[in-house]
């Protein structure tokens, strides 16, 4: 006797033989990327969103209290659990990179034959971290009160404030690109988050490390501000930095082979 198929179960049997016969993705394959317009998205909406806590939790901390260091401990908190959801959340989508600095990085590695992002993402990420960290700052402002726009007058431009910045974002990015290296990308929402935590304390500066959200925090003359005379330095700083902790991972993090002559792992 032959077996045959009920009718109404007919759809579900052709899904099943097409799905066993398309070809599946090998187990640890990178998945098909998100379109340019979404990861772009992500970019504005989570740099708005980082700048957003930022300058929000410095506002709120100095309405609290007028003790300078409660006022940090509580702006660096706030980043450090805001920045570890926003990775783990847009990470996915683009990388959540959220930071000019880390995106040149990328198109940088990819120029020399890495993995990376190309010329053209990278002509749409900045400008997509740039807008939203000037978003985030008005959208902070207009939460608590404060005018939508007003410049920064905190004045940094202080040689060892400088210096901060590069030491910032020199180990913002050896951790970034030494934690992919080694294949221990996904442990990067901690890492990460807790870097730039303990940057707030250990750097002069209270680690910036990222033109798009320097950019966006002299759009706000509240505790978190920078005024604009004081951004293309610390820009520039961040650039050089940026430099220094490729550098750092290219020596740090060497392939080659090894004293004997055998490849390295």
């Amino acid at each position: 006797m032959t077996a045959t198929v009920p009718a109404d179960s007919a759809p579900a049997a052709e899904s099943a033989t097409a799905a066993a016969a398309a070809p599946q993705p090998a187990p640890g394959a990178t998945p098909p990327r998100a379109p340019l317009v979404a990861r772009a998205a992500a970019e504005l909406v989570g740099t708005s969103a980082l700048v957003a806590v930022v300058v929000g939790s410095g506002i709120q901390a100095t309405k609290l209290t007028d003790d300078v260091a409660l006022q940090l401990l509580a702006n660096s908190t706030a980043t450090v659990f805001g920045l570890g959801v926003l990775i783990v959340l847009l990470g996915p989508v683009s990388g959540a990179h959220f930071n000019p600095a880390v995106t040149l990085a990328e198109w940088w590695t990819a120029y020399r034959g890495g993995a990376g992002v190309t010329a053209r993402e990278l002509g749409v990420y900045v400008p997509s971290q740039i807008v939203g960290a000037i978003a985030g700052a008005i959208l902070a402002d207009a939460m608590f009160g404060e005018p939508l726009v007003k410049w920064s007058t905190h004045d940094r431009s202080a040689g060892n404030l400088l210096l901060g910045e590069v030491v910032a974002t020199a180990g913002l990015i050896l951790l970034i690109f030494g934690l992919a290296r080694t294949d221990r990308l996904r442990l990067a929402p901690v890492a990460v988050a807790s870097y730039i935590g303990a940057a707030y304390w250990f750097t002069s500066s209270t680690s910036f490390a990222n033109p798009a959200v320097t950019i966006g925090r002299a759009f706000t003359d509240t505790f978190a501000g920078i005024a604009p005379a004081s951004v293309p330095g610390f820009v520039a700083m961040q650039l050089i930095g940026a430099v220094v902790g490729l550098a750092l991972v290219a020596v740090l993090f060497m392939r080659g082979k090894t004293d004997n002559g055998t490849p390295a792992a």
